[in-house]
């Protein structure tokens, strides 16, 4: 059977909906992201000294750069609930309860007490209270980038899925532009009183995000599949048919190779992000403001290059443009290091901004690119696993590995740089073995046996 047209909707309409809707999706992930990179760069500045004070500075940040990892722990069991529920109820629904979820878990960080009043509590709280970030993020990516993917003609996936991938270095520059100017406040105010406001502004944005994203209409590509009551009904259909089961049946390759694709783009984001702060601050002694603006300089790029990269992809498919990401990752992890010791803050604007252009060339297909792995019964779950499994090995990891490695050699940073081309080469091997998807069509199903011969053809490989 035909799945039908995933909209019916005459082209003005379409082309004024999908505007709104690529709106709507920035917006709401940039206050998901704001929440989630506010906790890494509190960890990486001030969460040892104030959870973890009985460690010295080095352990202290190690425990907290730990409790960051646990966020991206929880994010595939997100991802697989709202997983399930997105591909049986519709992506929308799913949206503002993840907004939810974020925007409560950050706001009890900003009234925890720390371990001076009430001892081991206060880490455990902390640790909990991540987990519940991490949850509401696992289940917010992937239907926020099928709300946009899903939305967009076939010709211009690559640019409006970059959209909600715009929300990461937008809650970014947010998250460390609010940081920032508080850091700014006497060193005891900044520790007593400070570092919460951040986490209590919270509520005002979520306020916003939630309000936006009422406004949307479903996707036109689910609402196909329920036209065709081709969605995965587990109560009908019977166990094997829950939306995570069948996409573990039925695409596993490509959970696998988004698994790796994403190593090179997380774990690098957030070395050059998240962990080049306490390598400034902690190492080579810089003030936290320098680290910062450094990071908030290149960020501005990074809103840039992302829908650019994007809407490249369009043009001359999503593999050449990622491959490229990864390799330019690989060949700056050294020279990143370089420049950062060199202590000039202009130099240190160049060395985040090249690793930032790297990422984007990864990120901003990222979006249309695992999307159009999966078929549109089983999308959100599919999407959701391979993007918040590899977090875990990624993302999450990274900054806590490259503080081990550093811990080890005296600080010097060439073994994080080692690490950063190992995470490189996974990407690039996965994202060889994967096949091009940018010319193929959301609706019509396709055998789902990719190989590497298929590398160029541009042929789709799905089923609907």
């Amino acid at each position: 059977m035909t799945v039908p047209n995933a909209s019916q909707a005459p082209a003005q309409e379409q082309h004024t909906n999908i505007w709104k809707v690529a709106a709507a999706s920035f917006i709401g992930t940039a206050v998901e992201w704001y929440d989630f990179f506010l906790y890494g760069t509190a960890a990486a500045l001030i969460f040892n000294r104030l959870f973890f004070p009985s460690f010295d500075p080095l352990m202290g940040t190690l425990a907290a750069f730990a409790t960051f990892a646990v966020g991206f722990v929880a994010r595939p069991l997100g991802g697989i609930i709202f997983g399930h529920f997105g591909d049986k109820l519709g992506r929308k629904s799913m949206l503002s309860a993840t907004l939810m979820i974020m925007g409560l878990a950050t706001f009890a960080i900003g009234l925890l007490p720390t371990y001076e009043s009430i001892g081991v509590g206060a880490p455990i709280l902390l640790v909990l209270l991540r987990i519940l970030q991490g949850f509401g993020l696992g289940g917010e990516w992937g239907g926020a980038v099928l709300m946009a993917v899903e939305h967009a003609p076939a010709n211009r996936r690559g640019f409006y899925g970059s959209w909600p991938q715009m929300g990461a270095p937008a809650g970014l520059l947010v998250a460390n532009a609010v940081f920032s100017l508080f850091s700014k406040l006497p060193e005891e105010q900044f520790v007593s009183w400070g570092w919460r406001v951040p986490f209590l502004f919270s509520a005002v944005l979520i306020g916003i995000g939630v309000f936006i994203r009422v406004s949307v209409a479903e996707s036109p590509a689910f609402r196909a599949q329920q036209a065709a009551h081709q969605v995965s009904k587990a109560e009908s259909a019977g166990p094997q048919k829950l939306p995570i089961l069948e996409v573990l049946r039925t695409y596993p390759r490509q959970i696998l190779l988004a698994m790796g694709a994403r190593f090179a783009e997380n774990g690098f984001f957030y070395i050059v992000t998240t962990f080049v702060l306490t390598y400034g601050v902690e190492q080579l002694k810089l003030e936290k403001a320098t680290m910062l603006n450094g990071v908030l300089a290149a960020t501005t790029v990074h809103l840039v290059a992302i829908p650019a990269f994007g809407a490249l992809s369009d043009v001359v498919g999503r593999r050449p443009v990622y491959l490229g990401g990864a390799v330019a990752c690989a060949l700056l992890a050294f020279p990143f290091f370089w420049l950062i010791d060199t202590k000039s803050t202009a130099l240190i604007v160049v060395a985040i901004s090249l690793g930032i252009i790297a990422h984007a060339a990864m990120y901003g297909p990222q979006a249309s690119f695992f999307s159009e792995l999966f078929g549109t019964r089983v999308r959100y779950s599919g999407a959701s696993l391979g993007y918040q499994l590899a977090s875990v090995f990624a993302g999450g990891l990274s900054p806590l590995v490259a503080t081990f490695l550093l811990s080890q050699t005296g600080g010097k940073p060439w073994p994080v740089s080692l690490y950063m081309v190992g995470l490189a080469l996974v990407t690039l091997v996965s994202v060889y073995l994967s096949a091009e998807t940018f010319r193929g069509h959301l609706s019509e199903p396709a055998p789902p046996a990719p190989s590497a011969g298929a590398e160029g053809t541009g042929e789709r490989r799905e089923v609907a």
